[in-house]
């Protein structure tokens, strides 16, 4: 059975869809590994600082139908679709690993970019899959962590639970 990663962020009533996600997503998959939740700055874009956390889940479901229940949660959670990519948000769930594919078609790429490119995606994966190696680079999350540039990283742990 896969084992997915979900990068899950808001910063619009944070409090409310952080713990509103990851109802759904237990609803949707049981039982989850869920990072701590990290606050950190708004990137691309002026606005409130977002929460965002890494899940991980097992799942028998194909991974498109694994995105698509993502879209759904988003769009239970009042996520708006055609808003630009950098922009305030109550609710981003998206798939960063499922298994050990390696996908890059329209609308869906596994593993995302975004793993190394950002500290609110790497630092919880990290966390919570220290030894899991990305599927491309055969890196640890763990080294990938020790590695980052984290002279510009402007986010900290926080006590949200």
């Amino acid at each position: 059975m896969p084992y997915g990663y979900i990068s899950v962020g808001s910063n619009i009533d944070k409090h409310k869809y952080i713990p509103a996600s990851l109802i759904a997503l237990r609803q949707c998959f049981g039982q989850l590994a869920v990072s701590s939740i990290y606050e950190s700055e708004a990137v691309g874009f002026a606005g409130d600082s977002f929460y965002n956390c890494v899940v991980g889940f097992s799942s028998e479901l194909d991974i498109k139908t694994v995105a698509k229940t993502l879209r759904k949660i988003e769009l239970d959670n009042g996520r708006t679709r055609g808003c630009k990519k950098f922009s305030a948000r109550t609710l981003d769930l998206d798939l960063l690993l499922y298994g050990d594919l390696i996908v890059n078609e329209e609308g869906l790429q596994i593993p995302r970019d975004e793993i190394e490119r950002y500290a609110f995606v790497l630092e919880p994966l990290a966390e919570i899959a220290p030894a899991l190696k990305h599927p491309i680079s055969q890196k640890t999350y763990a080294e990938l962590w020790e590695h980052f540039d984290k002279a510009e990283v402007k986010q900290k742990r926080i006590n949200f639970f």
